[in-house]
């Protein structure tokens, strides 16, 4: 539905036993908010910024602006939710594709073995992906809009046992604090959740806070070609990697014609400049030279702009033991992820699936349940990220033999994956989330990949190293 104002959305004369109530518009809350859609008479979406009918990055979602990818399997799941939307995002300009062809995946300067995997690439960045999403809960009859709302706090019984709603406070001149009546309330407002504050102040514990410092940052130029610079493909990403920690991706902006994005990526502090002449020096230090050729001569629409992102954060909701009922957590408000692995989205929209399971139980899940079943889903794409962090000598944390190992074996899967397209799809399906980590250790595979190490030894290959002057360069 459209926007509404507060007294609007309390004059329907529904009961707070009949609404929900999804604080944040991300794309964590649409998902929410069309699972409880399916339960709850009326869902209420408040959020801080202008969410209908527009198709900009929004300031609420700062890396709107630099590249986003939305991995196998939350396409799949999006599906689901919203039947035909890859149709609809296509007609918007993200045709889709095969991962194993669409996606030029290159580590330490190799491409991976081009793979029919039958999984879904939708090149699409978030503003476009996040409007066609907005625009599908937007029509669903029981979804209200509470649009450029703060949200204050949380509304409780007497003895802080439940969550009965939200305090809010419209931010146009002359706003005042009201309340929104709600039988179960959901947080998705991100990283920037204030809901370990609320319960602290309510009287219950903070979640512990599992951290993994990278210091990462993304600086992201559009360019105007008037030339097809990726052939066959719908991006081109030169991943990082501990030998080549600079990466970067790029690709054409759905909708826009002539208009590429360049995103360029650095961790522990080694971040991609803002300054024109400093951008293309830190493009060229790349290990392959794509993306400089890629956009050589062409036309610049802006100036570099950088988003900052220091760690990685996953807050155990699920080893909490009091939690107020009514209240549940999701998104980046519970685990926020290194964004190069482009898991965030996906991780969300594993969660809605979360939630519409325990919904099928009574409108009011319990939380504790539900966070450990949340907790189950995040782990396999925690270890992914964080494990491969860790690859990173200058990540602090505790380095396992399983995380030295699997980094170790990685390594020397991608190097096998440049001429082997079984390897190749393996790899997809587990930085998909479609399979777990664990699948690229069938031993049909590792035996591929010590073949491949047994032949580059005997062809005396040597393997690329990372040049003093990327190391050194700033």
């Amino acid at each position: 539905m459209t926007d509404v104002d507060l007294e609007e959305v309390n004059a329907v004369g529904r009961t707070a036993a009949n609404r929900a109530v999804v604080l944040g518009g991300s794309m964590a809350g649409l998902l929410a908010a069309r699972v409880l859609s399916d339960v709850f008479e009326e869902v209420v979406l408040v959020d801080r910024d202008r969410l209908l009918d527009v198709s900009e990055p929004r300031r609420g979602v700062p890396h709107g602006r630099h590249a986003h990818g939305l991995v196998a399997r939350g396409q799949q799941i999006l599906e689901e939710h919203f039947p035909g939307l890859t149709d609809d995002l296509a007609a918007a300009g993200a045709e889709p594709g095969d991962f194993g062809h669409a996606c030029h995946w290159y580590f330490n300067g190799r491409r991976i073995a081009p793979a029919d995997t039958g999984l879904v690439s939708v090149p699409a960045g978030r503003p476009v992906l996040e409007a066609q999403v907005r625009r599908r809960v937007q029509q669903i009859a029981r979804v209200r809009f509470l649009e450029e709302h703060d949200v204050l706090g949380l509304r409780t019984t007497g003895d802080r046992s439940r969550v009965t709603g939200a305090r809010i406070q419209a931010r146009r001149a002359g706003g005042s604090p009201e309340e929104l009546a709600a039988d179960l309330v959901v947080d998705t407002t991100g990283r920037g959740s204030r809901t370990p504050v609320w319960l602290e102040e309510l009287g219950y514990a903070r979640p512990e806070e599992e951290r993994v410092e990278i210091d990462l940052a993304y600086t992201t130029r559009h360019y105007r070609i008037d030339r097809d610079p990726l052939g066959d493909a719908q991006a081109i990403i030169p991943a990082a990697t501990p030998e080549h920690p600079r990466g970067g991706l790029f690709y054409r902006l759905p909708g826009d014609g002539d208009i590429y994005e360049l995103s360029l990526t650095g961790i522990l502090g080694d971040h991609p400049p803002t300054d024109p002449e400093g951008f293309d020096a830190f493009m060229r230090s790349l290990p392959v030279p794509h993306l400089y050729e890629a956009v050589a001569g062409a036309e610049p629409v802006d100036d570099p702009v950088k988003f900052r992102y220091p760690a990685s954060v996953w807050r155990h909701y699920e080893r909490l033991r009091r939690f107020p009922d009514g209240l549940l957590v999701m998104g980046d408000a519970v685990c926020s992820f290194n964004p190069v692995y482009a898991q965030g989205m996906t991780v969300a929209a594993l969660q809605s699936l979360v939630l519409r399971r325990h919904l099928e139980h009574g409108r009011r899940p319990r939380p504790t349940a539900f966070f450990k079943d949340v907790a189950a889903q995040i782990a396999a794409p925690w270890e992914l990220a964080a494990g491969s962090d860790l690859g990173y000598e200058g990540v602090v944390g505790r380095r396992t033999p399983k995380v030295r190992m699997a980094n170790a074996y990685v390594a020397r899967l991608q190097a096998a994956a440049e001429h082997d397209p079984e390897l190749s799809a393996a790899f997809i399906r587990v930085a998909g989330l479609v399979d777990p980590p664990q699948a690229l250790m069938r031993p049909r595979l590792l035996l591929r990949v010590l073949r491949a190490g047994r032949a580059a030894r005997r062809a005396g290959t040597v393997p690329l190293r990372r040049p003093r002057a990327v190391a050194d360069s700033h």
